[in-house]
């Protein structure tokens, strides 16, 4: 059984139904990158999807919103792929508008509960519920319940949005060990195949202590600029009846981020304008660009100048505060 899985596509960010301003928009960007991830599965290269989470950006949206986002998971539903979903933090842990999700192949961890699943001869159990806030000391049950009602099978795969102890992220290449919303790695179950988490955007396999894998595809796109360093993608894996075979992630091409560090010290208007310009211009034509400005501030470009400057980039100014801030 081969298994495209996907995660935090936050679709919806920077994409407002009535914009107040012509510029280019982020939304866009999430869309494509969903769309080509599912290719893979449009083509019959895979036999299952699982989403991992955080499909939209927040957990109130319009109803077009959430209609578009479901609507590739429901078409390929509608050709024979069968596509799982775990509500993530931002749906706030349930689908809004969930009638719009109702399709007999597409299965929602709307609750803790399993699926199975059948194809290519393997016989496979998706275990799963959707993200659970103080997660450390509910797990087990949580799990638990979620296997309860799981038939035999010939695989079983744990399907999360959650933080799981050893996971990475940026700034600072944190860790995540303890707290309440981290699930301890001695916790993870020893009778899966592998784990399938979203909730952290950077791509990564964490090979816990006689456990399984916990894979995080990440992200399909950069969401802050505190990921502007990370590959963005998706992972097919391939199960057996033995277990986990090989599996790959599959980079996207997510826009760059770029930072460019400015300082006006003595000089006026017209040469702040200039130095911005030329700032925005050394970054790729698509880049999205944080113009991060220190020291005394002349008089800055208006919205409109800077949207004039960017072209098809995003362009904004930060300050820092007197405190260090941006």
């Amino acid at each position: 059984m081969r298994v495209l899985f996907v995660s935090d596509t936050h679709l919806g960010l920077d994409m407002p139904s009535r914009p107040r301003v012509a510029r280019r928009r982020r939304g866009d960007d999430f869309f494509l990158n969903f769309e080509r991830a599912l290719e893979a599965a449009r083509t019959g290269e895979v036999d299952v999807v699982v989403h991992g989470g955080d499909l939209l950006y927040r957990s109130r949206v319009p109803a077009w919103l959430a209609e578009a986002a479901l609507a590739p998971l429901k078409r390929l539903a509608s050709f024979g792929v069968p596509v799982l979903l775990v509500p993530g933090n931002h749906e706030r842990a349930r689908m809004p508008y969930p009638l719009l999700a109702l399709h007999d192949g597409l299965h929602v961890f709307d609750r803790p509960r399993s699926v199975v699943l059948e194809a290519r001869g393997v016989r496979a159990a998706f275990v799963g519920f959707p993200y659970t806030w103080e997660i450390r000391r509910r797990f087990r049950e949580i799990l638990a319940a979620a296997a309860r009602d799981a038939p035999s099978t010939d695989v079983r795969v744990l399907c999360l949005h959650q933080c799981i102890e050893g996971a990475t992220c940026e700034p600072g290449n944190f860790t995540f060990r303890d707290g309440a919303d981290v699930i301890r790695a001695a916790d993870m179950p020893v009778d899966v195949a592998v784990t399938l988490s979203g909730h952290i955007h950077r791509h990564q396999v964490l090979r816990p202590a006689g456990r399984a894998p916990v894979i995080y595809a990440g992200s399909v796109e950069r969401t802050s600029f505190a990921e502007a360093t990370e590959t963005k993608g998706f992972v097919v894996l391939q199960l057996t009846r033995s277990g986990l075979g090989a599996f790959e992630f599959r980079p996207l091409p997510a826009r760059p981020m770029v930072t460019r560090t400015l300082s006006f010290a003595g000089v006026d208007g017209a040469e702040a304008h200039a130095r911005i310009a030329a700032a925005v211009e050394s970054t790729p034509d698509d880049a999205v660009v944080r113009l991060r400005v220190i020291g005394a501030t002349p008089a800055m470009p208006t919205a409109g100048a800077l949207r004039a400057m960017a072209g098809a980039r995003n362009v904004t100014l930060a300050f820092r505060t007197p405190a260090g801030r941006l």
